[in-house]
Parts: C-alpha cells; structure tokens; sequence
C-alpha cells in the first residue's frame, strides 16, 4: 500500500494510491499526524484506515505533501554507505568525519524534522551562505515497531515502509562545523515522498534502483544490493544501545555521483531542478530556491 499525505480543495487529508493511480482520502481530522498514528498503530490501524473510504481524486488533482510531515523525531541518516561514494567523499576534500575512507562501523547523524519538506516543494537553497547546495538521492526506511536490542536476522520484522529522501547538503558548512548536523539540518533541506510504501508492496528492497537527475542529467544510478551496511545491519547496530520508535525514518546513505564528487564541484543554483526516483517508490522532485 501507497501511504500519502496531502492537500486536496484546500483540505489536508491522509490516505493511499489505488490501483488506479486514484487518491483515496481517509482522514481529514488531525492528518499531519495520522500516518505516523497508523504506523504506531500497526495491523490493527491499518485495516482500519483501510475502511475508512471519505472521498476519491485523481493523483493530479491533489498537492502531494512529506507522508510524516510532522515526524516525532529527527531523521536519522548515514553517511559513506557505498563505496564508490565512500571513496568520492573521502577524496573531495570535505570529509571531516574519520581518516579512513570506508567506514569500520556505520557513520550516523540526523537532520532536523523542521528541514522536512514534501514533494514539490521549493527547497531554500538561500538559506545556505556559502552557496555550496548539494543533492543526495537515498533510500528511506520507517520503523514500525518499538525497536531496542534487535538482531538482524528479526531486523525486517521491524520495518513497516520505504520512502524516496533527498539528503540535502551545505558541504561548506558540512566540513566547516567538522560535522554533519548544521550542514544538513537547514530548513526544507530534507525532501521526503511521495509516498511511503508498506513492506508487503515492496517485497526484497534490495531489488530496487535508485537513479537521481538534476535538470534532467543522470548523476546517480545504484541498486540498494550495493550498500556497505544493509538495512538489518542498522537496525542491529542503532538498536543495540538506544530504542527506535514506530515513525522513525532512517535514511540509508547516498551513492556515487554527488555534486562534490566533480572537478570543479556542480553545486546547485536558484532554479536547479532535481528528482530522485526509486523502483516502487514514486518520484521525488523539488527546486532550489
């Protein structure tokens, strides 16, 4: 199942994509937060949520906002997490996190929930003074269930969706700070959408490509088979001293091709058209502002 969050004749709703590529609205009360309920929920709410049909609309018809546009806590995300971006990082002068080029244990931080933004959206590229806009294409996981000391063998049981995010970046700021957290934390810096799709839809995540394309060139194309740490691997490794909640969105990392990764850097200007799309998961699009 699609899971959306949107507007619609002026209304915030929550609902899902049919079959027909329709909207079906399902709550109008409360809807910033009603698929992080459902998710909290489980089964249960969603079966629910299901057979709560208000309205239908064309996928066109609506404006498409972040699924969680209110997360309960910041996102979290890793960096360095394929190889040939590992070593692209590492090599552009601007890694300020470790001397080792691909990392021993998985690298994490967060972004801000105020820098969530949804499909669409202008992201506020002017907020950076150092004008050094980079784009990260990523594959997103939510939790499902409460989550402390999980092995990685029951890792999947926990999670309840995938979703596209783009890890927007000030890299000046990134090495400037000598971490990662005031280079990405800047507001509308953390696209998500459209959708999040529910485990059962997507089947094996590693099957899926992500490819992302800035004014129409292809600058990354990867397949999720090829991260250095797997997603039982994070959930074991963050779960082992703290507790993921129901909600919880966790980005996986970016591949190869970023902005920094060219001589000279392509940062992203005013206008700058970017789209990361992931087999299943839709398409992400949003311009620098």
């Amino acid at each position: 199942m699609k899971l959306i969050t949107f507007e619609f004749e002026g209304k915030t709703c929550a609902g899902y994509v049919d079959l027909t590529e329709a909207v079906v609205c399902v709550s109008g009360e409360n809807a910033n937060n009603a698929i992080l309920d459902l998710v909290a929920g489980g089964d249960a709410a969603l079966k629910a949520f299901v057979g709560n049909e208000m309205a239908r609309a064309p996928l066109s018809d609506v404006r498409i906002l972040a699924p969680i546009p209110e997360p309960k806590r910041d996102i979290f995300c890793v960096g360095k997490n394929y190889y040939a971006h590992a070593a692209e990082f590492h090599s552009s002068g601007f890694d300020s996190s470790a001397k080792e080029q691909v990392p021993s244990h998985p690298v994490v931080f967060t972004k801000a929930t105020t820098s969530v933004c949804g499909p669409d959206d202008v992201v506020m590229g002017s907020l950076d003074h150092t004008n050094s806009v980079d784009y990260e294409g990523e594959l997103g996981f939510v939790i499902g269930k409460r989550c402390f000391r999980v092995s990685k063998q029951d890792a999947y049981d926990y999670v309840f969706g995938y979703v596209v995010i783009n890890d927007v970046t000030s890299r000046i700021l990134q090495k400037d700070h000598n971490q990662w957290v005031i280079g990405k934390g800047i507001n509308t810096f953390c696209p998500i959408g459209p959708w999040i799709a529910t485990a059962d839809e997507v089947g094996d995540v590693t099957e899926l490509e992500l490819v992302t394309k800035i004014n129409g060139e292809e600058r990354q194309r990867v397949k999720v088979a090829d991260l250095i740490f797997d997603i039982p691997t994070l959930i074991e490794t963050m779960s082992r001293t703290m507790t993921l909640l129901p909600g919880d969105i966790i980005a996986t990392g970016t591949p190869v091709g970023v902005g920094i990764g060219f001589n000279p850097p392509k940062y992203l200007k005013k206008d700058d058209k970017m789209s990361v799309s992931i087999t299943g998961l839709g398409t992400l699009e949003n311009t620098i502002g």
